[in-house]
């Protein structure tokens, strides 16, 4: 199945079998090499088995085991047809032979059917007909498949943990008492002591996964490395309950590995960080995962003294130095989280600090709003597995604040002082007026390098920033934050069951970056209104210019409809157009999802709205969710709507489940016009176009005499009169050099900059051309259809500035953009 998939333009398997095994800890320890560009290590994985074999255990083992007929029959008749040549086939016997099918300088003996002789079958596993052989069903070996991807597997073993000093307090069990005394049964059942611990325990927990990590290995075990996953068997076990559940992976990635970015920092040094990537973690370490597969880690990582190490990690590190010029440092996470959302960064960073605390607002304003059904929610027990929670703790709850740090290269770390390390307390203190107790307990904020493809990305207790929010004042830096705060709440803390259902986490955080910014400003409700008129007038626009630019089938919300959340009997599934290049560029539904919610929180009024966000985040907080989770949860608090015919069937129907833009947002589209902000935009619009002709008509003399007098502008006013200047035919140069100087264009934020550099092309406005190449250069999350614009005029010296942008920053582009670009210019 997997080697029928393009690995850059169709969807993005999930290839682990979560039904089966699902991994409950990971333990990496890792060597981060900027000579060889490579990270190189062993995980170790703490497994249990999956819901499927749990339940049919309860009708005994056959019904288990027919489960794994049934899943063998399926991947026998979807990769009986792969030849050898396409995976990696080896044991951990071959780990020093390049990992090839026969190992380096050995004859391949194979047939022409690529079947092997009996000797390397011994040592290696053959096909996938060796492990899961139709004629012979019932007798195959279990495979644990684990996604994975542009990753060299050194070795696999199974570890043993029953020799750690210490262990046998997890043998004393009552569960213990009747269970065989072999000794793999006796690892298996001190793994599921350990992985089951109360969360009162956490601490000894990790202690004992650390403990456990390090132990001896007890016998290797027989994997198979595909384009997409990793398959480990260990010979005559044939289901998960006897399969090994602590294993060690020794593997490293490679140089081109699409996980991570190996890169310079904006003041040159070497750096690597995980960017977000299509294929998320899998060319990272192998893992599982579909978003099923909750998973708490630790990570020690170890790189030379002169780099730091930032992580998704509940603790903020020390470094340790374990010899001269190489440091180690150690993060863990106790709250379950899918492994996509581990991250990294490793560079030069400096961390930003100020000699002062700034003040923050806690006046009654500023008091969270908390009902009496506020309280009831608290005292409610959790609906999650069992974690340290703070939702369950007083002192968190009251955590207006949670610590924070800045990170940045030494370049930027004035910008950052001055904007950036101020806005913080105040975006995260409005987050809590808001939604109540931040569900992380810490925050790392780091300012990436220039070749990020987003404005910004959250993670478990790390936020990774573009550069570009920084210049131009603290609006678009601030409603950045904002967004990304939110992210703590809405696709971390509250994931998605399904991850096409991407507008759970965008739509909520588009949504709430509104809500947040406006208390962080301590807006008037007449300012805060005006300012979301304003706003939902520009994303109304540019959601109009994307569905008539964009693939149908990438407009819609939940793409698999009825189907949402549904995997294979193994837990393996995709995620539709997951591997688009152009998708990562989108905000369909970012933008769809944010109209979606506006229009609830009309219908159902502010507060009440807010509120039921509350008791959302209190109900399903470490849960994953689907659309019908959130819409009937909240209607069934408002039940009065569904007379006036607002239903969650009718809220598919309008919304998520088509293209286009949905029917009630089309009578809405023109209201917003009529705001105060944006009748003061369509004023001084007049103003220009009139400027424009009479500069096109009078001498340079005359004009000066009958100079006009232009209001000043808030950022999103300036993009918008920026946006209806574009749709003006012809402004003559003159006035595109008034328009800059008025303005100061060039010292205003991104987006602003960003249609500048439009009116730039789009006129040839030759003294302007240094403009649009420094954003190329230096915005690269925001940059990128510039360059289509650009070819599109058929002007020689616009298309050679496009050749010469893409030939200097094309190296360091992330994979989907430099794709993007390349089709756009040749």
């Amino acid at each position: 199945m997997e080697t029928q998939l393009d690995p850059m333009k169709d969807d993005l398997p999930l290839m682990a079998n979560t039904s089966h095994m699902l991994v409950k800890h990971y333990v990496l320890d890792l060597d981060v090499d900027f000579k060889s560009q490579v990270i190189e290590g062993f995980i170790v994985l703490f497994l249990e088995t999956g819901s499927r074999c749990r339940r049919a255990s309860s009708t005994g083992e056959e019904g288990c085991q027919s489960q794994f007929d049934e899943t063998c029959k399926i991947r026998a008749s979807e990769q009986g047809h792969v030849p050898v040549s396409n995976a990696s086939v080896c044991s951990s016997k071959t780990e020093y032979n390049d990992f090839a099918v026969c190992g380096k300088g050995e004859e391949d003996t194979s047939d022409k059917n690529g079947n092997h002789s009996n000797e390397e079958q011994a040592s290696g596993i053959s096909s996938s007909k060796n492990c899961c052989d139709i004629e012979n069903h019932g007798n195959e070996d279990f495979l644990l498949v684990l996604d994975c991807c542009d990753l060299s597997v050194l070795k696999v073993e199974e570890v043993d943990v029953a020799a750690v000093s210490g262990i046998e307090k997890f043998t004393r069990s009552a569960k213990l008492t009747d269970v065989s005394k072999e000794l793999a049964n006796l690892r298996n059942q001190i793994v599921h002591e350990l992985v089951t611990l109360p969360s009162d325990r956490c601490k000894e927990q990790l202690y004992y996964y650390t403990c456990c990590s390090q132990a001896p290995g007890c016998g290797e075990l027989l994997f198979t490395t595909g384009t997409w996953s990793l398959e480990i068997r260990k010979s005559g076990i044939q289901t998960p309950t006897d399969f090994p559940h602590a294993i060690r992976i020794r593997y490293k990635t490679k140089p081109e590995g699409r996980s991570v970015t190996w890169t310079t920092d904006q003041s040159g040094r070497p750096c690597v960080y995980t960017m977000g990537s299509p294929i998320n973690n899998r060319a990272l370490f192998p893992c599982q995962e579909p978003p099923i597969a909750l998973s708490t880690w630790q990570a020690s990582v170890r790189t030379a003294a002169s780099f730091v190490v930032l992580m998704s990690g509940e603790n903020s590190a020390e470094p340790v130095q374990l010899q001269e010029g190489i440091m180690s440092w150690y993060y863990y996470v106790t709250m379950p989280m899918p492994a996509s959302t581990f991250t990294i960064a490793v560079g030069c960073w400096q961390e930003v600090k100020q000699s002062f605390t700034p003040a923050v607002q806690t006046n009654n304003e500023f008091s969270l709003p908390c009902s009496q059904a506020d309280f009831r929610w608290h005292e409610e027990s959790c609906g999650h597995v069992e974690y340290p929670c703070r939702f369950q703790s007083p002192a968190a709850r009251l955590q207006r604040v949670i610590p924070y740090r800045v990170f940045a290269p030494w370049c930027l770390m004035k910008c950052c002082e001055e904007h950036l390390l101020q806005l913080i307390p105040q975006c995260l203190s409005a987050a809590y007026t808001t939604l109540g107790t931040h569900p992380f307990s810490r925050l790392d904020v780091l300012i990436v390098p220039s070749n990020f493809s987003s404005l910004g990305m959250a993670s478990p207790h790390i936020i990774f920033l573009s550069q570009s929010v920084l210049p131009g004042g603290s609006h678009l830096c601030g409603t950045r934050l904002c967004h990304e705060i939110a992210h703590a709440w809405f696709g971390l803390a509250i994931g998605a069951r399904d991850w096409t259902e991407e507008w759970i986490s965008e739509g909520f955080a588009t949504f709430l970056e509104d809500v947040f910014w406006a208390r962080a400003q301590q807006m008037s409700h007449d300012e805060e209104k005006a300012q979301q008129e304003l706003k939902a007038l520009l994303r109304w626009r540019r959601l109009r210019d994307e569905v008539q630019n964009s693939e149908e089938e990438l407009q819609v919300l939940r793409p698999n409809k009825e189907s949402t959340g549904e995997v294979s009997e193994s837990g393996a599934s995709i995620v539709k157009h997951g591997l688009k290049a152009e998708k990562i560029f989108m905000q369909i539904h970012y933008l769809k999802g944010y109209f979606l919610l506006r229009s609830l929180a009309r219908r159902i009024g502010g507060a009440s709205y807010l509120a039921s966000l509350r008791k959302f985040v209190y109900k399903f907080h470490g849960q994953l969710v689907l659309s019908q989770d959130f819409l009937s949860m909240l209607l069934e608090d408002v039940p009065e709507q569904k007379e006036s015919g607002l239903t969650v069937e009718s809220i598919f129907t309008n919304w998520l489940d088509t293209s286009g833009i949905p029917k009630p947002l089309l009578e809405e589209g023109e209201t917003w016009k009529e705001s105060r902000l944006v009748q003061q935009v369509s004023g001084e619009v007049t103003k220009w176009i009139r400027t424009n002709q009479r500069i096109r008509k009078s001498s340079k003399k005359k004009r000066r005499q009958d100079e006009v007098i232009f209001q000043k502008l808030l950022p999103d006013q300036l993009v918008l009169l920026l946006e209806y200047l574009l749709e003006e035919k012809t402004l003559c140069p003159r006035t595109l050099q008034c328009l800059e100087e008025t303005y100061q264009l060039r010292e205003q934020d991104a987006e602003v900059r960003h249609r500048w550099c439009e009116l730039v092309v789009k006129h040839k406005y030759v003294p302007g051309y240094g403009d649009v190449e420094k954003f190329l250069r230096e915005d690269q999350a925001m940059g990128v259809y510039l360059y289509g614009e650009l070819m599109v005029n058929e002007d020689a010296k616009q298309q050679e500035l496009a050749y010469k942008c893409f030939a200097a920053a094309r190296e360091q582009m992330d994979v989907s953009s430099a794709k993007v670009v390349a089709e756009m210019l040749f």
